[in-house]
């Protein structure tokens, strides 16, 4: 991995960094080694990439909430870039993030590996959960449909808001859920069964950016420069994601 010092900057401060979803794991084992190289403080705010929850990072930004840095779904950053919140400048891809099938820890594994064998699963399934955030959005609007079992769907099926859908799965209130495989891996109470089928796969771009107004720009680009950096591919993978290609 690449030494953090080789983005260190010239005076020590807080970063306030909005973070969600898929990339946050690899951000948190990747952030002390920051902080330790150049004696900033990472200062962490969690919310979802889009959605209308007061968590979510654009409602936190349009009130006026400070960061210097956001981490998000790409699209979302890029809606954020196109409305002159975030600058266009600043923009680095960080890591793809597929989405993957959780159920409680100790209930059969169900069959997910065709798209048949997928669908089947789904239509015996008593209850299904999915995250307020992109990859939710794709099962509900796609996912469903390109399955042929929109109808099917509705009543048992629902969009969890503002805690990890792994949370729910765990307490036994959904028989199965679904989120980005970072998400999912470190909630404990789950077994992960795997990635969807990759016909049925979206992949979610992550990327992230500094705000026009950051109060810190010279350690907000240290920090992106770092996280986006080849040399900490190794770590992005062990959360779960996928780098970026060439990467």
């Amino acid at each position: 991995m690449i030494a953090a010092s080789a983005f260190s900057t010239v005076r020590a401060t807080e970063v306030r960094v909005m973070t969600s979803g898929g990339f946050t794991a690899a951000y948190k084992k990747l952030g002390p080694g920051f902080e330790s190289a150049t004696g900033n403080t990472l200062v962490t705010i969690l919310g979802p990439s889009m959605g209308q929850s007061a968590e979510a990072i654009p409602n936190r930004l349009s009130r006026g909430e400070s960061a210097d840095v956001v981490i998000m779904v790409g699209y979302a950053l890029d809606d954020l870039i196109k409305r002159g919140v975030v600058v266009p400048a600043s923009r680095v891809e960080l890591g793809d993030s597929r989405i993957a099938m959780a159920v409680k820890r100790g209930a059969p594994t169900p069959d997910i590996s065709s798209v048949d064998a997928f669908r089947q699963t789904l239509l015996h399934a008593k209850s299904v959960a999915y995250s307020d955030s992109a990859s939710g959005v794709y099962i509900e609007k796609e996912m469903f449909a390109k399955l042929g079992i929109e109808d099917q769907m509705k009543g048992k099926a629902k969009r969890i808001q503002r805690v990890p859908v792994g949370s729910v799965v765990a307490s036994g209130d959904y028989e199965i859920g679904f989120q980005q495989v970072a998400e999912l891996m470190p909630i404990q109470g789950i077994t992960l069964v795997g990635r969807i089928p990759e016909p049925m796969q979206s992949v979610t771009r992550y990327a992230a950016g500094i705000p026009v107004n950051a109060p810190h720009p010279a350690e907000a680009k240290a920090l992106l420069d770092y996280l986006s950096s080849p040399g900490v591919q190794p770590v992005v993978r062990s959360t779960g994601m996928d780098p970026v290609d060439g990467r």
